[in-house]
């Protein structure tokens, strides 16, 4: 039978039918996803999105990106889709060719809700289950677990079942659990199954799952989720202690900071240095014009600006401290209310002083590398910069100890704080000592100001926040003493930071003001009392 007979051509023509018809009619989720943006309807527009995310076809993130920042664009009369790119130009959508002849006037962008702003995260994120990344993969399970889109579930399952990264794994399972446990179709027992996995997330992100409840949950469901809520919120309580001592340890370290030289200068010189608060500051500003001249001229080595502004702080300060010493305090040795007005006079002046400089204004003292970032330890979320700072202090602390036990100055600087007519009368220069002691008091404010502009506002009133805490410091712990600052400062810090959840910052610290000045009506000398003979007549 020859081809051009006329039986020959229908069956040909059958044939080819046969082949075309099915592939029209089975167009692909893509292709239909395609087609419910022409509609105009939001709720088309989210089931679009659903399909997306199941399709497999490798442009479907290219659309997503497209719709969540209002590039697609469609063409009601011909039904057709395109992405806009950065420079103006069309895209087919459909194919990913360039679109040319069309007229992007009588184009429409493809509106979004709230609905279809949530299924575009969701669709994000199971387009993002599949990358080679794991922590693209975590990432997206995060979004498929905020968002809880029950279409994306298909797409979830794939790949719970491909992933190997058992960080990842969890992530996955969790976000799961979190779109069975609050679907009608799912049976009873896997959403008692969800409620477990939500529980061993433990979180508050859980938590607000598991108290979201759909309210045609079965009671069993409920009730399991009422357990988990229990026990998640008694985790929750145990961890929130735990965060409050960091937060309290973090806050001692400051504490001793700002104290720590007070304290030798108090236990030394017996003068009230109402001052001290603002070498922190001058500490600060010194910082701040360290990490400026960096910026200008050397940029590479910002992230060593503190460990450079660090000794310029102490020398700084030390000097300044050297110079209120020798030209005011030496002559008020024994009259504590004069020192009292006269380092308070001082502080206003330096205050003024730094304003009339760098104007009244907050200044920006950037973070290292090395100090930004956070570390999440069980519940608890450990921060780099107040990690650091704690660190920093206890080796302050430590460097000043030793400086105290192992040198000639140490020792003399204890000689005088015992007994200061005695060590006179030993030929010990007792107002050299007094000088270097001021000295050493007020660069240790200095390098207490570098930690501090790491954690608060640099402006002229910043050592003003700290000065009252410092002398209630040194006056717990024990006047003169380094071991009884360091614990009165941890203590006080702790016991401030348990407080403020149930009294509030101002009733916590009055409360705790009132608890020191109870303890030292039974204990006058602090914490712990320095030994000698001057002192103890």
């Amino acid at each position: 039978m020859r081809l051009s007979s006329p039986l020959a051509v229908l069956l040909l023509g059958l044939a080819l039918f046969a082949t075309l018809v099915p592939r029209a009619a089975h167009a692909g989720p893509y292709e239909d996803a395609l087609a419910k943006f022409t509609t105009e309807s939001y709720a088309d527009t989210a089931a679009a999105l659903g399909l997306l995310a199941t399709s497999g076809n490798p442009r479907a993130v290219e659309v997503v990106d497209a719709l969540a920042d209002g590039r697609l664009l469609v063409d009601p009369a011909a039904g057709k889709v395109y992405i806009r790119g950065a420079d103006g130009s069309l895209a087919d959508a459909a194919s990913g060719q360039p679109a040319a002849g069309v007229d992007a006037a009588a184009l429409k962008a493809v509106r979004a809700n709230n609905r279809v702003r949530g299924a575009i995260a969701a669709a994000s994120g199971a387009l993002s289950l599949f990358n080679p990344d794991p922590a693209k993969r975590l990432a997206a399970a995060q979004a498929v677990f905020k968002s809880r889109d029950a279409t994306v579930l298909p797409a979830l399952d794939a790949a719970l079942a491909k992933e190997t990264v058992p960080a990842v794994k969890q992530a996955l399972a969790t976000a799961r659990a979190a779109i069975v446990i609050g679907s009608s179709a799912a049976p009873e027992a896997e959403r008692i199954a969800a409620v477990a996995t939500i529980a061993d997330a433990g979180d508050q992100d859980a938590l607000a799952v598991l108290q979201n409840l759909p309210p045609d949950a079965p009671a069993s469901v409920k009730t399991a989720a009422a357990s988990a809520i229990a026990g998640i919120q008694r985790t929750l309580a145990v961890w929130g202690v735990a965060q409050n001592v960091w937060y309290g340890l973090s806050l001692g370290s400051v504490l001793l900071l700002a104290a720590i030289g007070l304290a030798i200068t108090f236990g030394v010189m017996g003068v009230i240095n109402m001052a001290h608060g603002e070498m922190v500051m001058l500490g600060a500003y010194t910082t701040f014009v360290v990490q400026e001249l960096i910026r200008a001229y050397n940029p590479a080595l910002f992230d060593a600006s503190l460990l450079i502004a660090i000794p310029i702080a102490f020398l700084f300060t030390g000097l300044i401290g050297v110079i209120i010493e020798r030209t005011v305090i030496r002559f008020l040795y024994g009259r504590a209310l004069e020192t009292l007005l006269a380092t308070w006079g001082i502080s206003l002046i330096l205050q003024q002083a730094i304003r009339t400089i760098f104007g009244p204004t907050n200044r920006e003292v950037g973070a290292p590398s090395w100090m930004s970032g956070t570390v999440d330890v069980g519940h608890l979320a450990v921060t780099y910069g107040r990690a650091w700072i704690i660190v920093f202090a206890i080796l302050v602390f430590l460097a000043l100890l030793a400086v105290l036990r192992l040198t000639r100055i140490g020792l003399e600087m204890r000689a005088v704080t015992q007994n200061r007519r005695m060590a006179a009368s030993m030929g010990i220069r007792t107002n050299w000592v007094d000088a270097m002691t001021f000295g050493l008091g007020s660069g240790i404010a200095g390098i207490a100001g570098v930690a501090l502009s790491q954690i608060d506002n640099v402006s002229p009133n910043l050592g003003q926040s700290y000065i009252i805490d410092s002398f209630l410091v040194v006056v717990f712990g024990g006047v003169g003493n380094l071991w009884g600052t360091l614990v009165g400062a941890m203590s006080l810090g702790i016991a401030n930071k348990l407080l403020e959840p149930y009294a509030g910052a101002v009733l916590g610290k009055i409360a705790l003001l009132v608890i020191v000045i109870l303890f030292i009506q039974k204990r006058p000398r602090g914490l712990f009392a320095l030994k000698g003979r001057a002192i103890e007549a």
